[in-house]
């Protein structure tokens, strides 16, 4: 990874368990958000202030591929660029890039609105089982794109003379294909319709940053969006939403260590089905209008979960909400529904004496008094946190290996856990220098 992610592959976590978590944390702008909004960036004809960028490799990942394809790009404060859209003089991604991220395929629909073509590597990022990109071709296709039937090289090419609107209905729910075929269509001539479109919070945060420059897209938020196409998009000011998944999962260290908890700058609403599922698990959960406060007592209730699209229960948050019901007090069955092979951390939990079994999407956990400090590693972004939640609830010291995963997505993970109390360094190796930040 290039030096300015400032992560190595060879860091680690060290953290002693059993240290109850009181105070506040403030939340930054969300991942899946950002990540969509900065390729956006690039169908702008002037200059974009983004605010609200959350320090995360992913993030500085995409401002690296922005000036890689000439964009000017200058830091205004610690959350916030200046992005120049219109030195960009290439439709391709650099494959060494690209790779790093799966949400670099945000660059395909962007460069093909801009410049009618995009090539871009297949991505990389978290590999948890087969996550085809097959929706967001067909809507490319279906807008008049000419997309190779096969992929060479690892490539993908993507081409129109014209980008034309039309109706497009997606075969499953996918938020990627969503905001990728919206990206594209913002330009396209005529009005596309996209249908069974997914509704998380980040798709409508998507929506809502190109009408700030001047695109026409309305239903952002329900299954059925229309797109009126624009010859133009203008400069605008703009600031990402609070990550909602971030505070999900410092809530859910509230409920591992028995804490308590406020998480500052978030928008409850998108909280509600997380909330709702911990107060199942025994926590008191209070709400403000910008802030969310988790209590908890007692032993945590056994339930079952199963993830769905939105408004029901974010995969992202299955793995850190498995590792409390890992110690519940009865047997929980977790059903996964949007991804496969998302259980690989399930091994990891087992190694800290989780008592778990897994058969294809469905996970069974028999709950145990408490788990004990283990090497483990971060098999993925969510699972890292899930090892994170597992180990401060831990009897005894954790280390928590491929930390890279976690770093893609939490910022100063280490910094706001320590500020609330939890016993945590970061380890850099070869050198082994530790790092404990306050």
């Amino acid at each position: 990874m290039r030096g300015r992610t400032g992560w190595s592959a060879l860091s680690k976590y060290r953290v002693q368990g059993g240290q109850r978590l009181s105070g506040e944390i403030q939340i930054g702008g969300a991942k899946n958000a950002c990540l969509a909004i900065l390729p956006a960036v690039v169908l702008s004809d002037e200059v974009c202030r983004i605010g609200n960028i959350p320090n995360i490799s992913d993030a500085l990942l995409s401002l690296d591929i922005l000036e890689a394809l000439g964009a000017n790009i200058r830091r205004v404060d610690r959350s916030t660029v200046d992005i120049d859209p219109r030195p960009i003089h290439t439709h391709i991604v650099p494959h060494e890039l690209a790779r790093h991220m799966r949400a670099s395929y945000y660059f395909l629909g962007a460069l093909l609105g801009r410049f009618g073509e995009a090539r871009v590597s297949m991505p990389g990022g978290c590999n948890f089982g087969v996550r085809p990109i097959d929706q967001h071709l067909k809507g490319f296709t279906k807008l008049g794109a000419t997309v190779p039937a096969v992929i060479e090289n690892g490539m993908i090419d993507a081409s129109a003379p014209q980008l034309i609107g039309n109706s497009i209905y997606f075969d499953v729910v996918s938020v990627g294909a969503t905001i990728n075929v919206m990206l594209a269509a913002v330009k396209a001539r005529g009005i596309t319709i996209l249908e069974n479109s997914a509704k998380e919070p980040h798709v409508v945060d998507v929506a809502n940053f190109l009408n700030s420059m001047g695109a026409d897209i309305r239903g952002a938020g329900t299954d059925i969006i229309k797109i009126c196409g624009v010859p133009h998009l203008h400069g605008a000011e703009y600031s990402i939403i609070p990550d909602q998944i971030e505070a999900g999962t410092y809530m859910a260290c509230a409920v591992a260590t028995r804490g308590d908890l406020w998480m500052r700058g978030v928008i409850p609403k998108h909280l509600e089905s997380i909330s709702a599922k911990f107060q199942e698990m025994g926590a008191v959960i209070t709400e403000d209008d910008d802030a969310i406060r988790v209590q908890m007592e007692g032993p945590i209730h056994a339930c079952n979960l199963k993830t769905m699209p939105h408004p029901g229960f974010p995969t992202d948050m299955q793995p850190q909400a498995s590792a409390l019901l890992a110690c519940a007090d009865g047997t929980s069955i977790v059903t996964e529904n949007v991804w496969d092979n998302r259980f690989r951390y399930v091994d990891e939990l087992i190694r800290m004496g989780a008592h778990a079994t897994v058969d294809g999407k469905v996970a069974v956990f028999h709950g145990v008094p408490f788990l004990t400090g283990a090497p483990v590693r971060a098999v993925d972004l969510r699972a890292g946190a899930a090892m994170m939640i597992a180990a401060l609830s831990a009897h005894g010291q954790t280390e928590i290996e491929d930390i890279q995963h976690i770093e893609r997505g939490y910022e100063n993970f280490v910094e706001k856990l320590h500020g609330v109390g939890a016993d945590i360094c970061r380890i850099d190796l070869p050198d082994g220098t530790i790092s404990r930040r306050a």
